[in-house]
């Protein structure tokens, strides 16, 4: 097929790749703006831009796309046969759905219609689901509620975190990509609507969402520091510091211990849940290195008793 790909981070990389090496013409790539990165804000390519250049195939970075004369000039030009869609970070406006004979192909990092938004991955570790996977769909003007073409399930490891899920799916739906193309093509695929009873939301992290809730259980505040990996990550209130938890678990403790409240055990510090205890294994007070909760304990000389998130 003749193809346009949008897509931006790394996540999309495999899939470009993977329709590269099955003989489609990637005709043009859409990905977002170079954007500063690290202590001295170094314009950085994104992934995408960056392996679209090494196949020297042509690249455009557009600001807004809904509006824009020049690239819909272009793309109606290339006359593409399927636009591919896989973590632009761009909403698709209707031109271009419009455009191609099958249509805008998008790649969702869940098991459609559960996980509709642009967390996908993140929402699915954080509530603690045991398996998740990718759907490829056709893109219509809703938010994921296009109809699917594949989908292919993964288990969730129970010590995962979304960075370790984010590879997994984007190995995993490249192949699924190929696959949804070549049965489109013999004409083998046919579109399967959403049921829209079963269909939840994973918005966009903020973060707030990173905050520890100590009414939760062990579990949950657990499972939400998995999936809040790399961003929010967690984080509470100490002696009206932030307190940044870089590393935690569960544990099972004999005594009641109250949300919020630290108790100190064998040297480890333990922090009461709504049910349950887990483990400081390793924090950051705001200004201060990251270093073992015991080490903190110590240095800060820290008494049971005392209480976190107040």
């Amino acid at each position: 097929m003749r193809l346009v790909f949008c897509g931006t981070p790394q996540f999309a990389v495999p899939v470009l790749e993977a329709v590269i090496a099955a003989g489609h013409e990637v005709a043009l790539v859409l990905t977002q703006p170079d954007r500063p990165v690290g202590r001295d804000q170094k314009l950085q390519a994104p992934p995408v831009k960056q392996v679209a250049l090494a196949h020297s195939i042509p690249v455009l970075q557009p600001e807004k796309i809904k509006n824009n004369p020049e690239l819909r000039a272009k793309l109606e030009e290339i006359a593409p046969d399927a636009i591919l869609v896989v973590a632009y970070g761009r909403l698709i406006p209707e031109w271009m759905l419009n455009l191609p004979r099958h249509g805008n192909i998008n790649l969702h990092g869940s098991l459609l219609p559960k996980y509709r938004g642009a967390a996908p991955i993140q929402w699915a570790v954080a509530n603690g689901e045991t398996v998740t996977g990718v759907t490829t769909m056709r893109l219509d003007a809703g938010l994921d509620t296009g109809p699917m073409l594949l989908a292919q399930a993964i288990p969730i490891g129970e010590e995962e975190t979304s960075e370790d899920v984010y590879e997994n799916l984007a190995e995993v739906g490249a192949p699924l990509m190929v696959e949804t193309l070549r049965r489109l093509e013999a004409g083998e695929l046919f579109p399967t609507s959403q049921d829209e009873r079963l269909a939840t939301h994973a918005p966009i992290l903020s973060r707030e969402d990173g905050r520890i809730d100590f009414d939760r259980t062990a579990k949950q505040i657990r499972d939400r520091w998995r999936g809040f990996q790399p961003w929010p990550g967690a984080f509470t209130v100490f002696r009206e510091k932030k307190l940044i938890v870089h590393r935690l678990h569960c544990a099972d403790h004999p005594d009641k211990i109250a949300p919020g409240v630290i108790h100190l055990h064998e040297g480890k510090v333990l922090v009461g849940c709504g049910s349950g205890t887990i483990v400081l294994d390793e924090v950051q007070v705001e200004g201060k290195k990251r270093m073992p909760a015991e080490e903190f304990a110590r240095g800060y000389q820290i008494n049971s008793g005392e209480r976190l998130g107040v």
